[in-house]
């Protein structure tokens, strides 16, 4: 929507400098005026403008009543398409930076599509690797013990965090990397939801975090980026560019019905309102097994 009403702007600001421009036309002809050739031209020139002004304008008047129209459908049938969408799914959830209210609307939309909350990890960033490489060596992980490694610990930290039950990785360096925590690990996580509250990172945070969301996203199971309608830095482009389906706007209903058609198995893509989501505001809505018609 935004892009066609600034088009239009555009378009309005060109024909304000073509009236200008005949207005100081006439100023500067040395009889004042220009001639009949001339001000046709002109005329056919501003009226073409005008002409895709006015579209440009109801262009972007339909496609803003179109989302609207689309909102206000998603809101009323929110419930009716969430109920049992996730219903014996295990979900896991990854923070990066400190826990907020983000986790609060992942956990409503999963209490929506009665999915569970199997666990949560929020790691701390920048990473403290020092520490990690001391940690890694004591225990004879010497194969990740660079900060060349960096990736690659992050990318086995992702697919222990999916896999569950044998995860010595994550046993070994919870103390420090984990802020916060909230579940175990005995179970696999059918899907995957990541959250990026920090800044963007640099340095050796950064192939850390790439090779993390490069392990979810390689894991087979539906891994899914966040944030919410406002947030000062996206983190959507980071997650993309590591592979993970994305969703903006996780604290509306059209985001909630977005996360949970992604982690229930939905073709992945970029979903929600901004220029972020080129695959549209939802994934196809699919109905649930069993819940067709008998014939």
């Amino acid at each position: 929507m935004l892009d066609f009403r600034y088009h239009a702007i555009s378009l309005a600001a060109v024909f304000l400098a073509l009236v200008i421009g005949i207005l100081a036309g006439v100023g500067i002809s040395g009889r004042g005026f220009v001639d009949d050739a001339e001000r046709d031209s002109f005329n056919r020139r501003l009226a073409e403008l005008d002409g895709q002004v006015e579209a440009a304008d109801e262009l972007a008047d339909d496609l803003e009543r179109r989302q609207e129209a689309a909102q206000t459908f998603v809101e009323s049938a929110y419930p009716v398409l969430a109920d049992r969408r996730l219903e014996g799914k295990n979900v896991a959830v990854l923070v990066v930076g400190s826990v907020d209210t983000t986790v609060d609307w992942i956990e409503r939309a999963l209490d929506r599509s009665s999915g569970d909350l199997v666990r949560m990890r929020a790691i701390n960033v920048p990473v403290a690797s020092e520490e990690l490489e001391t940690r890694l060596r004591r225990a004879g992980f010497s194969k990740y013990v660079d900060k060349s490694k960096l990736d690659e610990l992050g990318r086995e930290l992702g697919r222990e965090l999916v896999d569950g039950e044998e995860t010595p990785l994550w046993d070994l360096l919870t103390p420090a990397l984990v802020g916060e925590r909230e579940g175990h690990f005995d179970a696999p996580a059918d899907a995957v939801v990541v959250i990026r509250q920090a800044e963007p990172q640099q340095g050796d945070t950064a192939r850390f975090l790439s090779g993390l969301y490069g392990g979810l996203a390689s894991s087979g199971e539906p891994a899914v980026g966040v944030e919410l309608t406002r947030v000062q830095q996206s983190a959507i482009p980071a997650f993309q560019r590591s592979g993970l389906s994305t969703v903006d706007g996780i604290d509306t209903p059209l985001g909630g019905l977005a996360l949970i058609l992604l982690l229930g198995g939905a073709g992945p893509g970029d979903y929600g309102i901004r220029d972020t989501a080129a695959d549209g505001i939802l994934p196809p809505i699919e109905p649930l097994a069993g819940s067709g018609a008998g014939g």
